[in-house]
């Protein structure tokens, strides 16, 4: 009798479960392996859509992540390719974010940040012992393996991960987030293994103090600041930090790669294997309040930068953004530090020596945290990164998808009703005070604020027209995280002018949701064109 066929297609193993994420390229969903009824994360990228570029790097992420065997690696477990979709079975990771599991704890130390640098760094020592260079190490790629207390760090998306072999040094292209970016990758030198050390610097630093080392609101600024390694130790944050702990930094953000410390050398380091007589057990509430302010930041940048980068307006947009000073007058603003970035992204690179060129994925949205201390060069601020590529897991949420997205879609429908009624009061309860918006009204800059909703109120809307009726149309939201949403819709509007003329317009609309205090807000909106004025917000 013949053996019977190895199975070949993706739902002969696995039965596929709610989305629990989404990119340009793919969408990740829950499954079971029939099997064993055990649960993962299945990423599924449709390929009819890719490049043979971009088909090239899913084949590499996939020959990456399978060689990786770690208890602090998000594993891949299975690779399935059909005809027009390709298949990545992870683990299914539901602990969030590390750096939003540290600001939920009651108790946070020097030596806690020892423990998560450690879990890092063994990640990044297995990476380079099978050599793989991670390029992309930041907050959001560093996830818990579950809500229990004490749960292993995992390090994900390895979508910018490349194959280096030894301790070779070469030009592999400009890639990484510019925050985390290493001196000679910035000088467009040869690299290799020390790119992943510096960032986990970074990382460390911000553990300690809840604040980046290098930040400045000109990313040229922020890129000569990291080219020189200028970070300091700023009282009084860091007057209650150890001496081994700034020692570790030190090595870690050493501006020679060649003399930069190594991911095994820093697992020796006393202040890593000795943490017990080394490392404050001091509880730092300063950290962690620092910390809820640079969360809440990156998450809030992260979602604005995904809703313009959606509109395909921000190349225009950004490079007129305004924003209002506490006298009332307006400054532009520059460039962020906030998005992943590769060869793609960058145009016409300079020769090497030189910053390389901004991309308009990386534009600036707002400012500094507020309220948390910082270097001299600048106060602590914030990155996030909007990457739709990759193989970002994380936070996985697992319960409520479709409830949380009926929800976001109920507060889109509010928001318009209290524009058609004109009832600012409504209105105002339903967005942020410092709403940020790009409308044509406002000839391709970012306000902010209530003052230019405010106007049209009181002198515009409901005067315009008899009636009016909006309907939502095609709605899509996108969920990142429990407490930031996204929506784009089209919005149809109908309404009798003066005249008892029957007129329709369309616009397509995206809103930007913030949860604070268990309560949705509206932070940012996008409009592709002129409404009626009546319909105007």
């Amino acid at each position: 009798m013949a053996a019977p066929a190895a199975c070949t297609r993706f739902s002969d193993n696995y039965d596929l479960k709610e989305e629990l994420g989404k990119g340009a390229f793919s969408v990740v969903r829950r499954c079971v392996q029939k099997s064993t009824g055990l649960e993962f994360a299945a990423k599924i990228i449709n390929t009819k859509k890719l490049s043979a570029r971009d088909f090239q790097k899913l084949e590499r992420e996939a020959r990456i992540c399978r060689k990786l065997q770690h208890p602090n690696i998000v594993r891949l477990h299975d690779s399935i390719q059909e005809e027009h979709f390709h298949y990545l079975v992870f683990d299914l990771v539901t602990g969030g974010e590390l750096f939003e599991d540290i600001v939920a704890r009651e108790f946070y130390s020097e030596a806690d940040a020892s423990h998560c640098i450690q879990q890092i760094l063994e990640s990044v020592h297995h990476c380079h012992s099978n050599g793989v260079v991670h390029r992309d190490l930041k907050p959001e790629n560093l996830l818990l393996a579950s809500k229990a207390k004490g749960a292993a760090v995992k390090l994900a998306d390895f979508g910018l991960a490349i194959e280096v072999p030894g301790e070779q040094q070469a030009w592999f292209g400009f890639a990484g987030t510019p925050g985390y970016l290493s001196p000679e990758v910035l000088k467009k030198e040869p690299y290799g293994k020390p790119v992943d050390i510096w960032a986990c610097g970074v990382i460390l630093y911000i553990l300690l103090v809840g604040y980046p080392p290098f930040w400045d609101e000109d990313q040229h600024r922020l890129y000569a600041q990291i080219k020189i390694g200028a970070y300091d130790y700023p009282s009084p944050e860091w007057d209650t930090v150890t001496a081994e702990a700034k020692s570790l930094i030190n090595e870690m953000l050493t501006v020679n790669p060649s003399k930069r410390i190594t991911a095994s050398e820093a697992l020796k380091h006393p202040w890593i294997c000795q943490r017990e007589r080394v490392a404050s057990m001091v509880h730092r509430q300063e950290t962690v309040d620092c910390l809820k302010k640079f969360n809440a930041r990156r998450k809030l940048k992260g979602a604005i930068l995904t809703t313009m980068l959606a509109t395909r307006n921000f190349s225009k947009c950004g490079r007129s953004i305004i924003t209002k000073k506490g006298d009332g007058s307006q400054v532009k603003e520059s460039t962020d530090s906030s998005t992943t970035l590769e060869d793609d992204d960058i145009k016409g690179s300079t020769p090497g020596g030189s910053t390389p060129p901004q991309s308009p994925a990386s534009s600036k949205v707002g400012g500094p945290v507020p309220g948390c201390p910082g270097p001299s060069a600048a106060s602590g601020a914030p990155s996030g990164a909007a990457k739709s590529s990759g193989l970002t897991l994380g936070p996985l949420v697992i319960q409520g998808v479709q409830a949380r997205k009926q929800e976001i879609i109920k507060m889109t429908e509010q928001l318009i009703e209290a524009i058609n009624t004109g009832d600012y009061e409504a209105y105002t309860k339903i967005c942020d005070p410092h709403l940020t918006a790009f409308e044509p009204e406002a000839l391709g800059n970012l306000v902010e604020g209530m003052d230019f909703h405010k106007f049209y109120f009181d002198n515009v809307l409901g005067k315009n027209c008899k009636a009016l009726n909006t309907t939502i149309l095609n709605p899509h939201v996108h969920l990142m995280g429990d407490e930031a949403a996204c929506i784009a819709y089209v919005r149809l509007t109908q309404y009798m002018d003066k005249q008892g003329q029957a007129s329709t317009h369309q616009s397509e609309e995206t809103r930007v949701w913030h949860k604070r205090d268990n309560k949705w807000q509206n932070v940012h909106f996008h409009r592709s064109s002129v409404t009626p004025s009546f319909a105007m917000k």
